[in-house]
């Protein structure tokens, strides 16, 4: 070969391996088409839980979500966690989670502000958060999977409401047994019920937060509000889950008060319901964590997956730094009338459970068989 027809040569290489640099550069920044990358056939998804006071975490969130990233990603590991209403522990758990090798945090706050920390050292290793059930405040979590909580709290003011218009005592004395001042849904519980309570021309006689969902603490406040109040005064009462209003109900019971003033409830805990069924507590809120700890689960494997998963998506919450992406569910009111439609027909509790011992004829009078 001559030496001109080599310096061609020479040239038309140098050209080639210009031009696949650049297609290399422009792939790496959006600009071309990158190379196809290999699917993850597995992975660590951490699922934190914040306590287990409330039954429905390790009855329900847990074995809903471990089931449903099973079904989805066979090979996939959960690291599971259960904080015990202990911020501090939580944090611990979240630190060795990350250790671990988890890729994406699935994270149910006890501490709906101190937990920005949790998410912040998640950033640090690139690792996406999903705020689970509770909204963690002022931080950049990459999405919210949770029910429209303050229609939960409208939900219980209502219900309460009309059923004191209902028994023409629509002017008394309620007393209010809100949630755990430092869980960002029992603000927006408290502000939901509060839209429909206040004005109704109900007084408020005592109000209280209860820290750490405590029942213990509720029957305790509920045992200040009757001694101060007088135990046949109280027409009403507003509790934020089922837990405050067993230990509301359970003060009331002590103090002889009789009959006992209709009192309000949320997550449709086992007592809960059969309390609804013998008359104990008038109303609780269904929120079917089913389908919630399910979407949970499909989302973490997506982001696992690296998947961009908008399609389940239907609303933008704030959180104090950024509108989060958010999957908002419905809640349900349920009394006596409709225990059988909601719970019982969804599988939520069957009937065995509720109707055991005492309960079998209240069941019966609720056509639960």
């Amino acid at each position: 070969m001559s030496r001109v027809g080599a310096t061609v040569v020479l040239a038309a290489m140098v050209v080639l391996v210009s031009a696949c640099k650049r297609e290399n550069k422009e792939a790496a920044a959006g600009g071309g088409t990158p190379a196809p990358t290999e699917k993850r056939s597995g992975g660590k998804i951490a699922l934190l839980l914040p306590e287990s006071k409330t039954s429905r975490y390790e009855s329900h969130d847990r074995p809903h979500f471990e089931r449903k990233v099973k079904e989805l990603c066979p090979d996939c590991e959960v690291i599971y966690s259960n904080a015990d209403q202990d911020a501090s522990k939580q944090q611990s758990q979240t630190e060795a989670a990350l250790t671990n090798g988890a890729q994406v945090l699935v994270l149910d706050p006890v501490d709906s502000a101190s937990a920005a920390a949790m998410v912040a050292r998640a950033r640090q290793s690139k690792v996406p958060v999903i705020s689970y059930d509770r909204l963690i405040t002022n931080s950049d979590v990459d999405y919210y999977i949770s029910f429209d909580n303050e229609k939960v709290g409208k939900l219980q003011g209502q219900a309460l409401l009309d059923k004191l218009k209902a028994d023409g005592k629509d002017k008394g004395t309620i007393v209010i047994i809100n949630g755990a001042p430092t869980d960002n849904n029992a603000k927006l519980f408290k502000a939901g019920a509060h839209s429909i309570l206040d004005g109704s021309g109900l007084v408020v006689g005592a109000e209280y937060d209860t820290p750490d969902w405590s029942p213990d603490k509720a029957q305790q406040q509920m045992e200040q509000a009757v001694t101060s109040l007088g135990k046949d005064k109280i027409v009403g009462v507003y509790a934020a889950n089922d837990g405050t209003a067993g230990g509301a109900i359970a003060a009331m019971k002590a103090a002889g008060v009789n009959p006992l003033p209709p009192v309000t409830g949320q997550d449709a805990e086992l007592a809960g319901i059969q309390r609804v069924l013998v008359g104990e507590q008038y109303m609780t809120v269904y929120k079917a964590i089913k389908p919630e700890a399910e979407a949970a689960a499909e989302l973490a494997v997506a982001l696992l997956r690296g998947q961009v998963p908008e399609g389940k998506v239907n609303a933008k919450v704030n959180n104090g730094q950024k509108d989060v992406p958010s999957i908002l569910l419905p809640p349900v009111s349920v009394t006596k009338e409709n225990v059988k439609s909601t719970i019982v027909a969804d599988g939520f509790w069957k009937a065995e459970e509720l109707c055991a011992g005492s309960y079998k004829d209240a069941c019966a009078s609720a056509q639960i068989q």
